[in-house]
C-alpha cells in the first residue's frame, strides 16, 4: 500500500492551489510535461507518453551541459485524475529494465480548494533510496513540484 511507511520510499506532497484536472494534464500531455518536468537549468526536450496501463513512456533530461539523461518506463496504473503508476523495472513493453531502481506513484485528491498532490518514489532497496536522496531527491521533486504548481495553475 502505498500510504504505507516503507524505508525504500521517497515521499513529496504538496498542497497545489489548482484543480486535479490541471495537474493530470501537466503530467499526461507531453507539451506540457516538457515544460515542467526537470528542475531547472536543466530541460526536457523529449516526453513520449503513451498513459494507459502497459503503455510506455520515455521522458529525456538534458543537463545545462547537454548531456541527455534518459528516464524509460512502463505505466503500471492509470486512474485519470487520481492516480498514476509508472516504474523503470521496464524499459518498454513488458522488456526488463537491466537495473531497476523505482517505481513513481502519484496520487491527486481534491483539499482545500486545490489539489493533495504527493509523489512517491519506491525504489527496490534501501541503498537504492540512500543514492535517489543524496542525489537531492527533496530539492529536485522540490524544484519541480513548484515549476508543476506554476504551470498547472496557468491552465485554470
Amino acid at each position: 500500500m502505498e500510504d504505507s511507511d516503507d524505508p525504500r520510499d521517497l515521499v513529496l506532497t504538496r498542497l497545489i492551489p489548482a484543480p486535479r484536472p490541471a495537474l493530470w494534464r501537466c503530467w499526461t500531455e507531453p507539451e506540457l510535461l516538457r515544460q515542467w518536468f526537470a528542475p531547472k537549468p536543466y530541460t526536457t526536450p523529449v516526453a513520449e507518453l503513451d498513459v494507459r496501463p502497459g503503455g510506455t513512456s520515455l521522458i529525456v533530461m538534458r543537463s545545462p551541459e547537454g548531456q541527455d539523461l534518459p528516464n524509460p518506463g512502463v505505466y503500471l496504473e492509470v486512474v485519470p485524475e487520481e492516480r498514476l503508476v509508472v516504474t523503470n523495472a521496464y524499459t518498454r513493453a513488458w522488456v526488463p529494465s537491466p537495473k531497476p531502481f523505482l517505481t513513481v506513484i502519484l496520487t491527486f485528491a481534491d483539499e482545500a480548494g486545490g489539489t493533495r498532490y504527493t509523489a512517491r518514489a519506491r525504489h527496490w532497496t534501501l541503498e537504492d533510496r540512500a543514492a535517489h536522496e543524496s542525489m537531492g531527491f527533496h530539492q529536485g521533486w522540490g524544484l519541480c513540484a513548484d515549476q508543476l504548481e506554476a504551470l498547472a495553475k496557468g491552465l485554470v
